[in-house]
């Protein structure tokens, strides 16, 4: 699909996430969240997770964006931000983080709000919480 006709047809609300190596970042979105890759290249990667389209640009596509600049922070990025998706099993979640060698920041537990969810760090730091609803 060409790039415009993609963006045309993105949803109104959507994430694009800027990351060091859209490659390195793959496996975490499909092995541990298992989303689904539409597609994927050295650059930029289309993903699909609940039925929510995003997307993942390499930093280097932003070298001429007035972004840029920040990404040449080191660290974890996101801080402060937590990506919340409901409807992934949290303890499957784990399973398979753990197996990824990815890091884990909370394990799957139960809250009072109704949630069970685990919170996991994908490569660049980025904090996805993935749970589900307490019947």
């Amino acid at each position: 699909m060409a790039a415009a006709d993609y963006g045309r047809a993105m949803p109104r609300f959507t994430l694009n996430l800027l990351v060091r190596d859209v490659q390195k970042s793959i496996p975490f979105y499909k092995d541990v969240l298992a989303a689904k890759v539409q597609y994927a290249d050295a650059d930029f990667a289309a993903l699909s997770l609940q039925g929510v389209d995003f997307m993942l640009h390499a930093d280097h596509t932003y070298d001429h964006h007035p972004l840029f600049e920040r990404l040449n922070v080191v660290g974890a990025r996101g801080t402060g931000a937590e990506l919340r998706v409901m409807g992934i099993d949290p303890d499957a979640a784990e399973k398979r983080a753990k197996a990824a060698g990815t890091r884990i920041i909370q394990a799957a537990m139960d809250f009072p709000h109704g949630w069970r969810d685990v919170m996991l760090e994908d490569p660049d730091g980025y904090i996805w919480a993935v749970g589900v609803v307490i019947p």
